[in-house]
């Protein structure tokens, strides 16, 4: 039984052997094959964001043909170097990764995977680049301009420090999470970069700068924000405020001022104080005079009192009359012989003299009309009365 069970396993190994010997030769055979074969034709396959290339098949055909001195076809599949040829593609400025291989039928496929942008940086010099999702560098195009979020004044340098590189990511993480959100894509006009490398948010709806710090817990900071379009300025308009900060945890600042809030306060105090010191010296140097007050008599009241000094209540119920010729005769007045009233004398009115010592100054002045009748001596109507 023994002698059974071992030669069972011996045919069994052998056999298996045999099929791995065959596999083996079957496949160092097609790879001897391939070798010698030469390739029938070769596809271009790129894959990129949204379909916007920033490199065409054409300029991938271009590159392989300019490493294998000539065309593709027809060539010798020994001669291609397949790591090098990928190695060289992934070089190239547009392009993250490349993937090279033959198939069944001696084509070849090239897959080209491009970088994406998702920042436009505007350097103090005015030079412009992108970045991609690795925060690498990235020219410009002049087939195509990438939608993507602007950033101006970063710092320009041939080297970038540990400080530049700490704000190249949080440039880009910020535009990350702009890219991921449609609202603050559309809404994000431009973020600059300031002097102390914090970001401020220039929107495209409304008259307002928005301060967001650094680039760290950008997300919370536009949470923050989102709370605050829709709670406040959804009701009062996007213009109200200029200032928002944002920057702080928990909390938004708004400012009507464009300014810093402290530096306004600040020179809103010292344009108070410069207003009272103008004031007070006004005051020190005038002289204030006190008219009398404007007493409105009334139409109908009998007497009204003046209100000023040494002035007596004045009789209001007649007035004289300004023009003499037409007043009413009194019924008192004198008569002539015939029963005509006889006229009172003109009074006219002069300029007040002036007051001397001792003297009385004459306010007006009789005089008598040119036309008047005269009438016969009291005497003479009295007769034979005592």
């Amino acid at each position: 039984m023994n002698a059974k069970k071992t030669i069972r396993k011996i045919l069994f190994v052998a056999v298996w052997l045999c099929i791995g010997g065959g596999m083996l030769t079957l496949l160092l055979a097609a790879i001897s094959n391939k070798k010698k074969g030469e390739c029938s034709d070769y596809i271009i396959t790129l894959k990129g964001p949204e379909s916007n290339f920033f490199i065409t098949e054409k300029d991938v055909e271009g590159l392989l043909m300019n490493t294998n001195m000539g065309l593709i076809r027809g060539q010798a599949i020994a001669g291609f170097n397949l790591n090098e040829l990928e190695q060289m593609l992934e070089k190239n400025t547009w392009i993250s990764k490349a993937e090279l291989y033959f198939d069944n039928k001696d084509i070849l496929h090239v897959t080209v995977i491009e970088k994406e942008p998702v920042a436009r940086i505007f350097s103090t010099e005015g030079n412009s680049f992108y970045i991609d999702y690795e925060g690498k560098k990235m020219p410009l195009s002049d087939k195509l301009s990438a939608r993507v979020p602007v950033f101006t004044g970063f710092p320009e340098k041939k080297m970038l420090s540990s400080k530049d590189s700490t704000l190249l990511k949080e440039v880009r993480l910020t535009a990350q999470y702009i890219i991921s959100n449609p609202f603050w894509m559309s809404q994000v006009a431009q973020i600059d970069i300031t002097a102390g490398r914090k970001f401020e948010m220039v929107p495209v709806v409304g008259n307002h700068l928005v301060k967001l710090g650094d680039g760290e817990n950008i997300p919370a900071k536009f949470n923050r924000l989102m709370v605050f379009y829709r709670q406040v300025l959804s009701t009062t308009g996007f213009d109200k405020y200029k200032l928002i900060d944002v920057q702080y945890k928990g909390q938004v600042v708004a400012s009507k001022y464009a300014g810093d809030p402290k530096v306004d306060s600040v020179q809103l105090r010292k344009n108070v104080e410069k207003l009272l010191r103008q004031s007070v010296e006004t005051a020190a140097d005038s002289t204030i005079r006190a008219l009398p007050p404007v007493v409105k008599l009334e139409k109908y009241s009998a007497t009204a009192n003046m209100g000023l000094p040494g002035k007596e209540a004045v009789n209001l119920e007649r007035q004289p009359n300004p023009n003499p010729s037409l007043e009413e005769p009194n019924p008192s007045a004198p008569k002539s012989a015939d029963g005509q009233a006889v006229k009172p004398p003109v009074k006219y009115r002069n300029k007040p003299k002036t007051e001397k010592r001792g003297e009385t100054v004459n306010k007006e002045e009789t005089k008598k009309p040119k036309a008047m009748m005269h009438r016969k001596p009291v005497e003479e109507d009295n007769r034979g009365y005592n």
